[in-house]
């Protein structure tokens, strides 16, 4: 059935457009129109149901925005948010299906309808606590086959992987090698996590994010970071490898914390990274939109005014003119609320802001041809946004066309138990 959503401001790629409406048939955008232009063209005649008939007398359902944003979907490429839904506890995991069915459900309602699940293999060296009891190997392979098989059956919005590789573990290099053949992942992180350099150059800052992970064998800080110092780390020539077989697979590669110029010189021009994500420093972050890589930064590094582990703040890169791409990082939530905050602090303009978390993400991955923004021939993964007292919230979430979210807020105080 074709749908219009009209009484829109509709958030293009370059411009919001206000009081247009949208025109959908199937699963694609099929118009974007004045609202003057809207009965002329496609005949406006509703009953009390919003169905009606276009001019060709095919039926329609009219959708009344009421004045609200109508953006793109968002399109997450980095966020481990799955992690502490599956294992909330550490000694707490939960079934996997039930978990990803839970999960959706919460990136949808947060304006998600694409998501590259960030999930990071580490645990070989017999690190105990925190989440890298669940970065194993045998998770990683159970969910790559849970969204597999959620594809072929019903499932809420697009869920696909995202291979963080920490080079120090060789014992994972050919399970690597591995699920790019399989085409299990749609995105290949090289990252280092190493203490006293990329994110974790302050010890003092390595000691705090780290405090509940143990090592076998070892009991005070100072014998923790010696050993992770002193970790074998995978060859460049077995680097270069294996990102030629990303490439060659059409997987983008991302690093992960880079510090330093040289160190995005090296991985542009060895590796032929795409993307740099979280840089640490802003000659890094500069330097990496020097070369053509996008950044990413964190929409809730944002909120909060800077990083949570003390390295660039994204509102600097993004003053600087050089950071591409907002992620959820951990914090769905902030990504609808950073993009209009931007704009409210005069950084971006909303549609500039919008673009951090939708045709930017999907340039970078490679899925701009039918995603990220809101244009004729595109596919319809639409939200629609009004504000609430300042704030703004999703009222409806579309994704293929379809609606698979509709909230109403309650006006008025209609509980008996209603505060005063």
């Amino acid at each position: 059935m074709t749908k219009c959503i009209f009484n829109a401001s509709v958030v293009g790629p370059d411009q919001i457009l206000p009081n247009h409406a949208l025109i959908i048939r199937q699963d694609r955008i099929l118009d974007i129109l004045p609202m003057d232009s809207l009965n002329t063209k496609y005949g406006k005649e509703r009953n009390d149901g919003n169905y009606g008939k276009d001019q060709a007398g095919k039926e329609m359902l009219y959708i009344d925005a009421r004045g609200g944003y109508v953006l793109p979907g968002f399109i997450d490429i980095h966020s481990d948010y799955i992690e502490g839904i599956l294992q909330p506890r550490p000694t707490s995991l939960m079934d996997f299906e039930m978990g990803l069915r839970e999960t959706e459900k919460q990136l949808l309602g947060n304006g998600v309808t694409t998501i590259y699940h960030s999930l990071s293999m580490i645990n070989v060296i017999g690190i105990k606590g925190g989440r890298s009891n669940f970065r194993t190997r045998e998770n990683f392979e159970r969910l790559a086959l849970l969204i597999r098989r959620f594809h072929r059956g019903h499932h809420l919005i697009r869920h696909r992987l995202h291979a963080r590789y920490d080079i120090h573990n060789p014992e994972l290099y050919e399970f690597v090698e591995q699920i790019l053949n399989e085409g299990k992942i749609h995105e290949l992180s090289f990252m280092d996590h190493t203490p006293g350099q990329g994110q974790y150059r302050d010890l003092e800052i390595y000691a705090q994010s780290t405090a509940g992970w143990d090592v076998e064998g070892v009991h005070s800080l100072e014998e923790k970071i010696e050993l992770l110092q002193n970790r074998p780390a995978v060859s460049h020539e077995k680097l270069k490898r294996l990102a030629a077989l990303a490439r060659e697979k059409g997987v983008p590669l991302a690093s992960h914390d880079d510090d330093t110029p040289e160190k995005v010189f090296l991985v542009k021009k060895e590796y032929a990274a795409k993307i740099s994500e979280f840089p640490v420093e802003l000659a890094a972050a500069k330097k990496a939109r020097q070369e053509g890589l996008l950044v990413v930064m964190g929409a809730p590094n944002v909120l909060l005014g800077g990083s949570h582990s003390g390295n660039l703040s994204a509102l600097d890169a993004i003053r600087e003119g050089c950071a591409d791409i907002l992620c959820s990082d951990y914090y769905p939530a902030a990504l609808l609320h950073s993009a209009f905050a931007l704009e409210k602090k005069g950084l971006l303009s909303l549609p500039e802001a919008v673009r951090m978390l939708t045709l930017n993400p999907a340039r970078a991955v490679g899925i701009a041809a039918d995603y990220g923004s809101v244009e004729a021939g595109k596919k319809a993964d639409i939200l629609i946004v009004r504000k609430l007292r300042g704030c703004p919230m999703i009222y409806s979430c579309f994704i293929d066309g379809h609606r698979t979210l509709q909230y109403e807020y309650r006006a008025g105080q209609e509980d008996k138990y209603a505060l005063p």
